[in-house]
């Protein structure tokens, strides 16, 4: 696509590495709710076979949630998807790695999740020229403002081009 002298471009994308500052707590929109239809589509496409996700009569009898939970790695991917557009779009090379995972509350058909990360740490590569590791802080919430995952991930960000 072409731009013509008097129109402006603009393409969506992630942070460059540079543009990464620590401390930086990025709020992500919108939130997504989740549906039955999400839960059990991914429990059942990743062979998770927990009742607890799958089997109305069998969770509704058990306290403390008398319900079916939302599968936890569900919440973690859309936690991180969450993010996609505003930090990593055609930005990230990958991720190196998670960490620190933790799920204090649990997510229920039809609650929604918003997400925030925090920039925690950032170095350039010492093996890969062009390219920086970014530590990213993530946080999920509820509807009612309830943390229900949080997570650390290490990425892998490409430089601004030159």
């Amino acid at each position: 696509m072409s731009e013509s002298p008097e129109e402006k471009v603009v393409v969506q994308r992630g942070l460059w590495y540079e543009e990464f500052e620590l401390g930086v707590r990025y709020v992500h929109a919108p939130g997504r709710t989740i549906t039955e239809a999400d839960n059990v589509l991914f429990t059942t496409l990743t062979m998770n076979t927990q009742a607890l996700h799958l089997d109305a009569a069998f969770a509704d009898s058990l306290p403390p949630f008398n319900q079916r939970l939302v599968n936890s790695m569900f919440t973690l991917s859309t936690l991180v998807g969450l993010s996609v557009t505003q930090l990593t779009q055609g930005t990230i090379v990958g991720n190196l790695g998670f960490s620190d995972i933790a799920f204090p509350k649990p997510l229920f058909h039809g609650d929604t999740m918003y997400a925030e990360t925090v920039v925690t740490d950032k170095r350039e590569s010492k093996s890969r020229p062009g390219e920086g590791i970014v530590t990213f802080a993530h946080t999920a919430r509820n509807q009612h403002g309830d943390i229900v995952a949080t997570a650390s991930r290490k990425t892998m960000v490409r430089k601004k081009p030159t």
